[in-house]
């Protein structure tokens, strides 16, 4: 009989090579996902993926382009990864990708080593997407959303764990759930973390990352890698570990479009540049806050904050 690893094993392998067909689709003349394709003149796309944050951010987007000017916003939302999601933007099948980071993307798109500092991360991004796929990398909306391992209290104080290299002593024993493609993603991903901390955990299980707050809350999972900005880390009483020896790179979050999209509509460009340096990492954990736990609406959650602030429209 298969061994339950062997089969595992092949699903990880399947994983990457149906993300590579799919990315390959959006290339093809005349070929898109649901909901992709062209559109109006007047009509701009607007993508996320899965998770809230990136929901917030690109409703927040739509709102501020349809107070502020004629056009209309069509919203291309729950795309599974930053690979398709840059696909789908460079063919043209979306015009803006709300929320791009720079560690992500210099690994998975740009296939080249993290930097460690920020601001020669966010100057390289720039630099690349502007030479490579004509594309404006706009500034970072104010924070950063980094991965960070997590635990529930309980077994932080039961263990002593206090760092990621704390948790190497016992890391045979635990289950660790994390995001669907970090699993096999080179560059900031599991194979880099293994070489970079000298341990692997007993089983790594690849789920979606909505679902990591809850497995590691419930039991299921002793270790779960979570996003540092997520509401449900204070809502569940859940520990973030240090990463003493700082293997996540920086990931700046900000808007990208076409170079292309600006030409046709140069209103679009400040706008995509007014909420540069306005929402710290604070803010946003507050907002997913609202939207994951308290369960309400991204696009109702980020109407409000700009309401709140006037649309952040200089006086």
């Amino acid at each position: 009989m298969m061994k339950p690893q062997h089969a595992s094993g092949r699903r990880k392998l399947a994983r990457p090579i149906l993300m590579m067909i799919v990315a390959a689709v959006l290339l093809l003349p005349g070929c898109s996902l649901p909901g992709l394709g062209g559109g109006a003149d007047n009509t701009v796309k607007i993508s996320t993926l899965t998770h809230t944050e990136t929901q917030v951010l690109g409703h927040m987007l739509r709102h501020l382009i349809e107070h502020e000017t004629d056009l209309k916003v069509e919203m291309i939302e729950n795309l599974g990864t930053s690979i398709i999601q840059h696909q789908a933007l460079t063919s043209g099948q979306v015009d803006i990708t709300a929320a791009r980071y720079t560690g992500t993307d210099m690994a998975s798109i740009l296939d080249t080593e993290p930097m460690k500092d920020p601001d020669e991360a966010m100057a390289f991004v720039k630099k690349e997407f502007d030479e490579r796929f004509d594309q404006i990398w706009y500034d970072s909306y104010g924070f950063q959303n980094t991965y960070a391992f997590t635990v529930t209290d309980k077994l932080a104080k039961e263990k002593g764990l206090e760092t990621v290299s704390d948790v190497g002593k016992i890391a045979d024993e635990l289950t660790l759930g994390v995001d669907n493609n970090w699993l096999n993603r080179q560059g900031d991903g599991y194979p880099g973390f293994v070489e970079t901390y000298g341990f692997e955990f007993g089983e790594a299980l690849p789920m979606s990352i909505g679902l990591v707050y809850q497995a590691v809350r419930s039991g299921k999972m002793d270790v779960v890698l979570a996003y540092s900005t997520d509401g449900r880390l204070k809502a569940f009483n859940l520990k973030t570990l240090e990463d003493d020896k700082h293997f996540f790179p920086p990931y700046e979050t900000s808007p990208v479009t076409r170079k292309d999209v600006i030409k046709k509509h140069p209103e679009l460009d400040p706008l995509l540049k007014r909420l540069a340096g306005k929402i710290d990492a604070e803010t946003m954990t507050q907002l997913n806050y609202e939207a994951d736990v308290n369960k309400r609406e991204p696009s109702l959650v980020a109407k409000e904050f700009l309401e709140k602030h006037n649309y952040f429209r200089e006086e």
